[in-house]
C-alpha cells in the first residue's frame, strides 16, 4: 500500500502572496476525483475538488477554471481559506489573482478571534476589501434555527483588511434577543490590532458618586502614539472627563493621565487629578525618568478610590532622576541626581505623618573586586524638606552628606562559605533648626564587622512516589558594631526593620542611614528543603533562627519602628519559625511564627493555605496575628457553582460559531463564585471585601462584582461593577477584572485577555 500523502496544515501567519506579474507566475494546483482540462485554456474538476494558488485554497464538489479570465467557478459545498479567514457556502465565482468576485449565501469564520457569521452575499472587491449584504456576526454556535445568544446584525458590512477596519451599516447588537447597542454605523477592527473609534460604554454604581457612565473614544494617532478620551457622567457629581495619552519613541516613552471634574455637585468645587510617567535615555547610556502626580484636594482618595490605584493612596509621590553609568578601572557604578516630593492627603479621622522630601538627592555608587576582595562605596548629598503645610516646627529639616563603604572576602567551596566583612557608615549633618543638643551641625562615623558562615549539605532520597533531594543549610552570622550615641541627631530616613527571616541576617536593625544599631550578637539558624530531583520544584521547607546578644543593645527602634527606643537587654531574641509545603497534591501551606521565650507566647504569626485542584478552582485562607495590635482573617476564592467546567479544547471550540464545523449545540453555561474578605477580629468588622459571580456561556461571559473599600475607621465606599463580555467582540459595562486579579490569590481569567475590538461611529 502506498504511503498516505502528507497532511497540509494552513499557516495563518504566512506573508500575503505576491501580486501583479509575480502573482500570475504562481503555480496552480488542481486535484479531484476527476479532472478534465485543455492546456492553457481551462479545466473542470469534479468530486472533492481542490484548487490552490498562493495562499488561496478553494474546495467544492465541482470547480471550473478559465485560465484566460483567471476565473474560478465553484458549486456545491464550497469552502475557501485565505489569510486567516474561512468562507463556505453553495456557490462562488472568483477572479483568483485579483480576488474579485462574489459568494452566494456564505458563512464565514475568523479563527483568531473565535467568531464568524453568515450573509446573503459577499462581494470580494479586491485583495483587501469585501462587502457583505444582510450579515450576521457572532461567536456563539448555532442551535438549529434559533438565534445565537448574542448577534451583531447589519444591513451591510464593509471590510478592509489592509486598514484593519470593518464598518457595519444599520447595525444592531442583540443579546438574548434584546437590542442593547445600535447605530447607523458601528466600526470594529478585524484583528486584535488597534483602531480609532468609540469603545463600548462603561457603567457602574458607587455609594459616593451614584450611577456612573463612561463613554471612551480611542484615538490611534500613530503606531507609537495613542490617546483615550472618556467623557464621564455621575448622577450625583455631574459631568467630567478622563484622558490618557501614550507615546513611545526610540529613546523615550511615557503616559500622561488627566481626570477633570469641572463642577463636583457634591463637593461644590472643581476637582482634578493628573499623572505623568516618562522615561528615556541621553546618548547610549545615561537614563532619566519622571513620575509626577497631583490631585486637587485631600478628599480625592476617598471619593475616587479606584482612580489610578496606588499602594499609598494618601501619600502621592512625585520624583525625577537622572542616572549615568560609570566605569573607573575595574570598578563599575552609577552617578545619579534625584528629586522627590510628596503630596499628603490629610483627613480628620486619622492624620498621616509625611515622609521627608529629597530636594535634591545626588550621589555616586561604585563596586567591584580586586585581589579576591569585593568592595562597594556610596557617597550622597541630600537636602531634606517637608511638604507644604506639613512643617509644624517640631521636625528638623536640613542637609546630610553620608558615606557607606564595605570590603569583604569570601572563602569557600561548593557546600560551604565564610565571609568576613568590614563596613563603615559615616554621616555629616547641617540642620535648619537646632538639634536636641543645641547644635546645628554634627557628624558621626560607625564601623561594623561581620562574619557570615554557612554550610549547604544535601542527600538523595525518595518519597511520595518520586526521587527527592533534601538539604540541610545551617548558617551563623556574628556582628560587632560599637555604640555611638545618635539620639541627638536628626532622623530623616531610618526606621526599624521588620523582624523576619531576611532582616535577622542583616547587621543593622534599621533601614536608611541615620541610625546604626550597636551590636555584639550572634544569629544562628538552619533551613531544610526537600525538592523534586527531576524538575527542581521545592516541595517542603522548614526553618528556624534566633539571635543571641552578648551585650545590651542601646540603639534600638521603638515599638512603632521609629528610632531611639529603650535599651534592649534580652539575651535571646524571639524565635522565628518558617514552614511551607506543596507535598499534598493541590495544596500549598505556608506559615511563619515569631515566638517570645520571655513571655512563652506567640508574638506574631502568619499562616496561609491554598487549595487549587484545577483550572478556575482555588480557595485560600490567611490568618495574621500581631499581639496587642491586630488579628485578621482573609479568605479568597474562585470556584464553580453550577455547570461543568469545560476543558481547554472545549473552551476554544465552543467560543466559535460552529465555524468550519458547521454547527454545534447551543451555549451551555457554568456559574462561578469569586470573592475575598478581610475580617478584623480585634475590631469585629469586615475591613475590605469583594463578592461576585461570573457566568461563562462559552461565547459570552457575564460578571457582577461588589467591592467594599475602607476609607476610614467608620467609613467605606461600596462599588457595584457589571460586565458583559461578548467573546470575539467586546466587553460592555464596567471592568472588574483588575479588581479580581489584584485581590484574589490564584484568580484565573475565564478567557484570554484581549483588547476590545468594537467601536461605534454615529
Amino acid at each position: 500500500m502506498p504511503p498516505s500523502p502528507p497532511q497540509l496544515i494552513p499557516d495563518r501567519k504566512l506573508t500575503a502572496p505576491p501580486g501583479g506579474e509575480a502573482g500570475r507566475r504562481l503555480p496552480i494546483v488542481l486535484r479531484a476525483q476527476e479532472v478534465r482540462s485543455r492546456p492553457n485554456l481551462d479545466a473542470v474538476a469534479e468530486g472533492d475538488a481542490e484548487f490552490r494558488r498562493g495562499g488561496t485554497v478553494i474546495q467544492s464538489d465541482r470547480l471550473s477554471y478559465d485560465q484566460a479570465e483567471d476565473l474560478a467557478i465553484a458549486r456545491g459545498h464550497v469552502r475557501i481559506e485565505r489569510q486567516g479567514a474561512i468562507y463556505w457556502g453553495p456557490e462562488l465565482q472568483l477572479r483568483v489573482q485579483r480576488f474579485e468576485g462574489f459568494f452566494l449565501e456564505p458563512e464565514f469564520a475568523f479563527p483568531e478571534l473565535g467568531s464568524g457569521g453568515r450573509a446573503d452575499r459577499i462581494d470580494f472587491l479586491d485583495n483587501s476589501r469585501a462587502r457583505l449584504s444582510n450579515a450576521l456576526y457572532t461567536s456563539c454556535p448555532r442551535d438549529g434555527d434559533a438565534e445565537p445568544d448574542w448577534v451583531l446584525q447589519a444591513r451591510a458590512v464593509r471590510m478592509d483588511f489592509d486598514a484593519n477596519e470593518g464598518v457595519a451599516e444599520g447595525a444592531v447588537l442583540r443579546f438574548l434577543g434584546v437590542p442593547i447597542l445600535g447605530g447607523p454605523e458601528i466600526s470594529f477592527p478585524l484583528t486584535d490590532e488597534r483602531k480609532s473609534g468609540w469603545l463600548p460604554p462603561s457603567i457602574g454604581l458607587d455609594s459616593r458618586s451614584g450611577f456612573e457612565l463612561t463613554v471612551p473614544y480611542y484615538w490611534n494617532i500613530a503606531p507609537n502614539r495613542d490617546a483615550t478620551i472618556a467623557p464621564w457622567l455621575s448622577t450625583r457629581r455631574g459631568a467630567g472627563l478622563q484622558t490618557e495619552f501614550r507615546y513611545l519613541e526610540p529613546s523615550l516613552g511615557g503616559t500622561l493621565n488627566l481626570d477633570l471634574l469641572p463642577h463636583d455637585q457634591v463637593a461644590g468645587r472643581s476637582r482634578s487629578a493628573w499623572q505623568w510617567q516618562h522615561e528615556g535615555r541621553f546618548g547610549d547610556s545615561a537614563f532619566y525618568s519622571a513620575n509626577l502626580r497631583h490631585v486637587s484636594d485631600d478628599g480625592w482618595w476617598k471619593d475616587f478610590p479606584d482612580s489610578r490605584r496606588s499602594l499609598t493612596p494618601r501619600l502621592l509621590s512625585s520624583d525625577a532622576d537622572v542616572e549615568q553609568p560609570l566605569r573607573l578601572g575595574e570598578a563599575e557604578g552609577v552617578a545619579y541626581l534625584r528629586m522627590q516630593r510628596w503630596q499628603v492627603l490629610q483627613d480628620s479621622d486619622q492624620r498621616v505623618i509625611s515622609p521627608y522630601q529629597r530636594s535634591p538627592q545626588t550621589g555616586v555608587r561604585l563596586g567591584g573586586s580586586v585581589a579576591g576582595l569585593s568592595y562597594s562605596a556610596e557617597t550622597e548629598f541630600n537636602r531634606f524638606t517637608l511638604p507644604d503645610g506639613e512643617d509644624d516646627g517640631t521636625r528638623l529639616t536640613g542637609d546630610r552628606v553620608h558615606l557607606l563603604a564595605s570590603v569583604a572576602h569570601r572563602f569557600g567551596e561548593p557546600g560551604w562559605w565564610l565571609e568576613p566583612r568590614l563596613a563603615f557608615n559615616a554621616a555629616s549633618y547641617r540642620t535648619d533648626q537646632r538639634m536636641a543638643n543645641g547644635e546645628r551641625s554634627a557628624s558621626r562615623s560607625v564601623p561594623t564587622f561581620s562574619l557570615d558562615f554557612g554550610v549547604e549539605l544535601e542527600r538523595e532520597t525518595s518519597g511520595f512516589g518520586r526521587a527527592l533531594r533534601q538539604t540541610l543549610e545551617p548558617r551563623l552570622l556574628y556582628v560587632r558594631t560599637p555604640y555611638e550615641k545618635q539620639s541627638d541627631l536628626p532622623n530623616f530616613d531610618s526606621f526599624g526593620k521588620d523582624f523576619n527571616f531576611q532582616s535577622i541576617y542583616t547587621p543593622n536593625a534599621f533601614s536608611g542611614v541615620d541610625r546604626v544599631s550597636d551590636s555584639n550578637l550572634l544569629t544562628a539558624g538552619v533551613t531544610s528543603r526537600v525538592v523534586d530531583a527531576v524538575n527542581g520544584k521545592e516541595l517542603f521547607r522548614l526553618g528556624v533562627v534566633q539571635r543571641y546578644l552578648f551585650s545590651d543593645q542601646r540603639v534600638t527602634p521603638q515599638a512603632d519602628g521609629t528610632p531611639d527606643g529603650e535599651p534592649f537587654d534580652q539575651r535571646f531574641s524571639d524565635l522565628l519559625l518558617l514552614g511551607s509545603t506543596s507535598l499534598v497534591p493541590s495544596w500549598t501551606l505556608d506559615g511563619t511564627v515569631q515566638y517570645s521565650p520571655e513571655i512563652s507566647r506567640t508574638v506574631r504569626s502568619v499562616v496561609g493555605a491554598r487549595y487549587s485542584p484545577g483550572p478556575f478552582r482555588t480557595v485560600s485562607a490567611t490568618y495574621r496575628f500581631t499581639r496587642g495590635l491586630s488579628e485578621q482573617v482573609e479568605v479568597g476564592w474562585q470556584w464553580p457553582l453550577f455547570g461543568r467546567v469545560p476543558t481547554a479544547a472545549e473552551r476554544g471550540s465552543r467560543s466559535m460559531i460552529g465555524a468550519a464545523a458547521g454547527g454545534g449545540g447551543a451555549c451551555s453555561g457554568t456559574w462561578y463564585s469569586v470573592g475575598r474578605f478581610n475580617y478584623s477580629t480585634k475590631d469585629s468588622r469586615i475591613t475590605d471585601s469583594i463578592l461576585g459571580v461570573e457566568y461563562d456561556a462559552g461565547c459570552w461571559i457575564g460578571r457582577f462584582v461588589a467591592e467594599r473599600l475602607s476609607t476610614g475607621r467608620s467609613e467605606a465606599t461600596t462599588r457595584l461593577m457589571f460586565q458583559l463580555e461578548l467573546v470575539g467582540l467586546s466587553r460592555l459595562g464596567s471592568n472588574p477584572l483588575g479588581v479580581l486579579k489584584d485581590n484574589i490569590p490564584g484568580y484565573t481569567l475565564l478567557r484570554e485577555d484581549r483588547r476590545d475590538p468594537i467601536s461605534s461611529d454615529e
